[in-house]
């Protein structure tokens, strides 16, 4: 009654309280004697036209409005069909990516016996056509496969600018593989990332850098008989026996050679597998470093029977390492000797920084009277000359 009373003395009715009496009355507000101005009948209240609560004038139990539960679901509807075509939505078609992983298995190949200054060229313009597509949004499993093709060809620059002596660049370009191979999820190829970049410290220092890096990529494999697995123990071998540590190394190397006889190796011809005679070159390395020079020479001797006519340094480096073993048996002209033929014979575009710092390793082992004898100095001099005279 007191609503009446104020309705009756020119007070505005809410439309809350007129919806009510509609109901009461089975009617609708029109039939309440509430209409909309010029219609004959007395105004609806004010917030009922502006549409403040959302109401239709005069027609309020004929709402065409959803009742909640019925917009709520066409509501998750729209929603989950624009996402699945957000999910949808690529700049890459299956065939794409299909044929990169295609050029990337070839660049792969190529990489096992091509110069490094004339693969940077290709390795940067199909990691910058990768990238472009990385730009864009990309479903999920879109972008698992191009970090991982990004990691790859990184790892490829990083390891082609490392053997050119360009070593704060490989340094990054090794910091990006990480990343992108992290970012991918592949455990298989985050370890593979990590033993591939133990490469540059442990041929330029510092040697901890080396062995951290590929105990971390032996972990990542978690045990696993893989061809990465034998690669990482292997990597570790070799840095651990640089460092000085013979039980470790040697330890690393009954892992290495357990896991390679359990694991599939994959193609010889591909710069990201792990044959045999990559292992024997590690295993190379780790023997001559902790003195075992008849071990080395037996492996050594093991590995060059394997590799093709067409390939890169490896065969010199194994050279190298029997010059270091002649070294350190004092046997001073005949490593000089031999470190001088190797690094001559090596095609000049492949006369890279690395083998010319190998090959002085030589002349370091060597006693001090020898280092100022004629075999050292003549191979000094070679080391010196622009590849090109050499």
């Amino acid at each position: 009654m007191v609503q009446l009373s104020h309705w009756e003395k020119g007070r505005e009715p809410r439309i809350a309280a007129l919806q009510l009496l509609a109901r009461l009355y089975e009617c609708d507000l029109a039939g309440l004697g509430f209409a909309p101005d010029g219609q004959g009948s007395p105004a609806l209240p004010q917030r009922a036209l502006t549409g403040a609560g959302r109401e239709t004038p005069g027609l309020e139990p004929q709402r065409t409005e959803l009742p909640a539960t019925d917009s709520l679901a066409n509501r998750e509807a729209a929603v989950r069909r624009t996402v699945n075509r957000t999910l949808a939505a690529t700049t890459v078609s299956p065939q794409q990516l299909d044929e990169l992983d295609e050029y990337l298995l070839l660049l792969r190949q190529q990489y096992v016996y091509t110069p490094p200054e004339t693969m940077l060229v290709d390795l940067l313009d199909q990691l910058d056509e990768v990238r472009a597509l990385a730009d864009e949004r990309q479903p999920a499993g879109v972008q698992v496969r191009i970090s991982e093709q990004i990691a790859m060809l990184a790892t490829l620059l990083a390891d082609s600018l490392m053997k050119l002596g360009r070593l704060s660049s490989s340094r990054a370009w090794y910091a990006t593989a990480r990343t992108a191979a992290d970012d991918s999820g592949n455990s298989e190829l985050r370890a593979r990332v990590r033993a591939q970049a133990a490469m540059l410290p442990y041929y330029y220092g510092p040697i901890d850098t080396a062995v951290r890096l590929a105990a971390s990529a032996r972990m990542l494999c978690r045990g696993r008989p893989t061809a990465t697995s034998a690669f990482a123990s292997a990597a570790e071998a070799r840095a651990l026996a640089q460092q000085g540590d013979t039980q470790g190394a040697e330890a690393a190397i009954r892992l290495a050679l357990t896991t390679f006889e359990r694991c599939e190796t994959g193609p010889e011809n591909d710069a990201f597998a792990f044959p045999l005679r990559r292992l024997l070159l590690y295993l190379s390395g780790a023997y001559t470093a902790m003195g075992h020079t008849s071990q080395a020479r037996k492996v050594q001797a093991e590995a060059l029977a394997l590799y093709p006519s067409r390939t890169g340094i490896d065969p010199a480096l194994l050279h190298l390492e029997a010059a270091i073993c002649l070294a350190r048996e004092r046997s001073s002209t005949e490593a000089c000797q031999l470190a001088s033929t190797t690094y001559l014979r090596v095609h000049p575009a492949m006369r890279t920084h690395i083998l010319e710092e190998r090959a002085r390793q030589v002349i370091q082992i060597l006693p001090p009277a020898a280092q100022r004898g004629r075999a050292a100095k003549e191979l000094d001099q070679i080391l010196a000359l622009p590849p090109a005279q050499g």
